[in-house]
């Protein structure tokens, strides 16, 4: 087996006493005291995730807009300079390559923010189709990154970077901002459904970045952040996770991310697979949200039967909230089962736990 790759924060997480679990390769903190302390954490003050291994892939060229756009099912045209886009990347089938980021720097210039399992494999997908006269370069080497969210990130963060008015940039915006001389890309999305910053940068200041911004929220009670929370506070707001809600043969509209899939542009890689499921009723199967009436705590793959024992579906990902104390899950159905208030049951431990279909976000 080879060894697990470390972030160059690896040393600062074992000192916070985090423990270690491997991640698509990678040897990452999933938590370091309580997971659920740590999820409230962020939803009350601020937290610290360490998301290095996350993929950058610059295109750039004078083809660069159209190029993305053509990979991507978002509409990347509509972007303006130092805005961010979230969108799918699919397969010639209509499946999903990767859901990702798009950062516009201008009509040549493109940041491609993939997830980390899926950098090389999204790579050489680029390079295959790329049709257009553009460059692109796999640079996720040379970056670190690291995720401030909760209520209090921007006070925080404002601590360090006082030559910029962080509440100017706006959700799905970024700045590229000073640092001692060098470049940080300062964005504000956020996988937690909180008030976020993400900072990349080069690992030469990894320690002294990480330092600053644990003396600058100290006052916040601010804490490192494990997987564990991360996977919690992104499904209390339905944020898709590649391999689980997303993946090579599940398309963007079975995961309820119609609002992604741009039909009016003229082309993108696999639109006449998808476009042939637009039509209502079409769908054979779907994403919705599930809250378990009995007791139980859903886990990613656990099969769904309807009342007659006969499977309709499974679990993509699940959970107990720590924001609303109750089991939930989001789960792949098939049609027929999508309405809201229709009861299903989660095969658990070789019993049928009572669930029902509910509105989503869940938070």
């Amino acid at each position: 087996m080879s060894e697990l790759r470390k972030t160059a924060f690896y040393d600062l997480e074992k000192a916070f006493n985090g423990r270690f679990t491997d991640f698509g390769g990678w040897d990452l903190p999933v938590r370091y005291t309580s997971q659920v302390e740590e999820h409230l954490t962020v939803r009350n003050s601020v937290g610290v995730f360490d998301v290095s291994h996350m993929g950058e892939i610059f295109i750039t060229g004078r083809d660069a807009l159209k190029q993305v756009n053509y990979l991507v099912t978002n509409d990347v045209e509509k972007l303006v300079d130092y805005q961010i886009l979230y969108t799918p990347m699919m397969n010639k089938k209509g499946g999903v390559v990767d859901d990702l980021l798009v950062y516009r720097y201008n009509d040549e210039k493109f940041l491609l923010v993939v997830n980390a399992a899926n950098v090389e494999k999204d790579f050489q997908w680029m390079l295959e189709n790329n049709k257009y006269y553009t460059v692109i370069e796999n640079e996720s080497s040379k970056y670190v990154q690291l995720a401030v969210q909760g209520p209090k990130s921007e006070a925080t963060l404002q601590k360090i970077f006082t030559d910029v008015k962080l509440s100017e940039i706006e959700y799905y915006n970024f700045k590229v901002v000073k640092y001692k001389n060098q470049d940080i890309i300062l964005s504000r999305t956020g996988y937690t459904g909180e008030d976020g910053f993400e900072l990349y940068f080069f690992d030469n200041i990894a320690t002294e970045v990480w330092t600053k911004i644990f003396e600058a929220g100290e006052e916040f009670g601010i804490k490192p952040i494990g997987l564990g929370a991360r996977d919690t506070l992104r499904l209390e707001k339905k944020m898709a996770l590649y391999g689980h809600e997303l993946s090579d043969t599940i398309n963007p509209l079975e995961a309820s991310l119609k609002w992604t899939v741009k039909f009016d542009k003229k082309e993108f890689i696999g639109k006449e697979e998808v476009l042939a499921l637009k039509g209502k009723g079409k769908l054979q199967k779907k994403l919705v949200g599930i809250e378990l009436i009995d007791k139980g705590v859903p886990r990613h793959g656990a099969i769904l039967k309807n009342d007659k024992g006969e499977e309709i579906g499974f679990v993509t990902s699940g959970t107990k909230s720590p924001s609303l104390n109750k089991s939930i899950a989001l789960a792949m159905l098939n049609k027929g089962y999508f309405k809201l208030g229709t009861e299903v049951f989660v095969e658990l431990n070789k019993k049928l736990r009572k669930a029902v279909v509910i509105k989503t976000p869940f938070l």
